[in-house]
């Protein structure tokens, strides 16, 4: 699970240095993928018995929730593909 926690930290702090939005993107996609390795790891724990329900409830909505602004960071981040809109003006304009 510790691992599991840093893995989050680290890959957004490491996708950011990268100072690019595609890198920091698929960064942020390896971190969005650790909250959901350690909401499984905090089930399993419950399921033998080194949590109890109300330890790990909690918790696994905080790792929803962490997934949740992440996801919501990688839809922020903009891309350097134009969309067909774009495609649609840039033709008009030749």
């Amino acid at each position: 699970m510790t691992r599991a926690v840093v893995s989050i930290a680290s890959n957004i702090a490491e996708g950011h240095e990268r100072n690019s939005p595609k890198d920091f993107i698929r960064f942020l996609r390896i971190a969005k993928g650790s909250t959901g390795e350690l909401k499984t790891q905090l089930y399993i724990a419950q399921a033998i018995g080194y949590l109890g329900k109300e330890a790990c409830d909690p918790l696994a909505q905080e790792c929803r929730e962490i997934s949740a602004m992440i996801q919501g960071l990688i839809r922020s981040i903009p891309t350097d593909k134009p969309k067909a809109s774009d495609k649609t003006h840039i033709l008009q304009q030749l």
